[in-house]
């Protein structure tokens, strides 16, 4: 899994170095966060067939998800994109699915959003229940992108499921943390994948205007940084019999231009 890409640099990176990260790791599925891919914030049409086109089986979503109206559309019509699954009932596009990984395995993916400092939505924990029990018949292994803001929230649902999912790893805050591990369980999770994007920012973005933000409290229009790029990735290995992950490994490669 490719974190957070954010904007065209990230997007580009991401692209430029899918070659390479198949040599390197020969994965089976490719899932990668587009939430932030046009220009910092949500994703486009266009957008998801070139990632698609690239070599990313699978795209999620966030918080972003609707930054561009015309995605809303095509959501219902790409199954090969996930919204968060815990938004309202008839909301368009669906939160996760089983897709064929090759070699007759299939992955169920699943995005859900936090709550704890984000949006009042569906609660995820009783929903992963729901999610996993469709899963059961179709496929051992399974994969959650959990978008959430609180370290403490991603951890409990990495608990929550250990034992039940593949793998659990957070997205969202743009920050790769180091506490990759497999859990009593059987459950590859990580806390935050981080982000591909410009590394020289704050979260992606120009960090000039966020800095001005701060200092002054005026609003600001943010702007994608300049500058070389930092792809932030994980690599987990499961058993298609069992779905129990048998090694996860961050990857985190820098100064792409």
């Amino acid at each position: 899994m490719l974190g957070d890409l954010v904007g065209k640099a990230g997007r580009d990176a991401a692209q430029q170095m899918l070659p390479t990260l198949r040599e390197m790791y020969a994965p089976q599925f490719v899932i990668a966060n587009g939430e932030n891919a046009a220009a910092g914030l949500g994703i486009t049409p266009d957008i998801v067939r070139a990632l698609l086109k690239s070599g990313v089986d699978v795209i999620t979503l966030g918080n972003h998800a609707w930054n561009r109206p015309e995605i809303a559309d095509y959501l219902d019509h790409e199954p090969r994109l996930l919204r968060p699954a815990n938004y309202p009932a008839g909301t368009p596009g669906r939160g996760f699915r089983v897709f064929p990984a090759g070699g007759g395995v299939r992955v169920g993916v699943a995005n859900l959003l936090g709550r704890h400092f984000m949006e009042p939505l569906d609660d995820p924990f009783r929903l992963a229940d729901t999610i996993l029990d469709s899963f059961r018949g179709q496929s051992a292994v399974s994969f959650f992108d959990f978008h959430a803001e609180a370290t403490s929230e991603k951890a409990a649902f990495g608990h929550y499921l250990d034992g039940r999912a593949s793998a659990v790893v957070g997205t969202h805050t743009h920050v790769q943390t180091a506490d990759e591990r497999l859990l009593p369980g059987g459950t590859a999770y990580l806390t935050d994948v981080g982000m591909v994007g410009p590394q020289h920012s704050v979260l992606g973005m120009d960090p000039e205007i966020i800095v001005r933000k701060f200092v002054t409290q005026m609003p600001a229009r943010f702007e994608v940084a300049q500058g070389p790029v930092v792809l932030c990735g994980v690599v987990v290995d499961a058993d298609p019999a069992t779905g129990r992950a048998t090694h996860i490994e961050r990857v985190q490669i820098r100064d792409i231009y």
